[in-house]
């Protein structure tokens, strides 16, 4: 299994995903909420696996720019087909990955990783390069589903039994805290650490970190 069968995976997925709900919409407009009160009317956004748009729609004209990312081409494609029907002149989609950006040319005030980190196969390496891609004091904030403090049965014996399948991508398996370890390691000092959910163990904590 390899990045591109990331790829293939979520392009094969991608029309499903786009018609899916929302499980909790109240966690997701108070975690909107929360990230727009973060950014300034000046920054310049770039949002890591951003899926089919609907986060950057809803946040891209708060900013001066927004850069929206996706590893699918598929899954930009909706994205750009969304935006087609609703311009919004401060953002931009584009099919890339943290890796594929450049630290020398690119350079934001923010990034966003919301259903994320637990999807990259180098969470340690991808946390440097976030670190890299971000201005002096810039803000990293996330919102991660963290495995390892769900039913262990998800992470031992059907996560590994869907991928073999090819009926999932892969999903790394990680407790809330070893990430906190890992954005610290990478560079940053976390500031707060929040639950959105409003029904059910969500554990996916809201984390805004700074670059140090």
């Amino acid at each position: 299994m390899s990045t591109a069968n990331d790829a293939r995976f979520w392009n094969r997925t991608s029309r499903k995903y786009a018609t899916g709900a929302i499980a909790d919409p109240v966690g997701y407009e108070r975690t909107l909420d929360r990230t727009r009160a973060l950014l300034e009317s000046d920054d310049r956004v770039l949002e890591l696996g951003c899926g089919t748009g609907t986060t950057a729609l809803r946040l891209a004209g708060d900013v001066q720019s927004y850069l929206a990312t996706d590893i699918s081409a598929e899954m930009i494609a909706i994205a750009n087909e969304k935006h087609a029907a609703g311009p919004i002149p401060e953002l931009v989609f584009s099919t890339a990955t943290a890796e594929a950006l450049t630290p020398e040319t690119d350079q934001f005030d923010a990034v966003l990783g919301f259903n994320y980190l637990h999807l990259v196969r180098d969470l340690p390496g991808t946390l440097r390069r976030i670190h890299d891609l971000l201005a002096a004091k810039g803000l990293f904030i996330s919102k991660t589903p963290c495995v390892g403090d769900m039913n262990p049965l998800i992470g031992l014996a059907l996560l590994p039994a869907m991928r073999a399948i090819g009926k999932a991508p892969y999903a790394g398996v990680f407790r809330a805290a070893e990430l906190s370890q890992h954005i610290y390691a990478a560079g940053f000092d976390i500031l707060a650490t929040e639950s959105h959910a409003t029904k059910g163990n969500d554990h996916r904590p809201y984390i805004v970190a700074r670059k140090r």
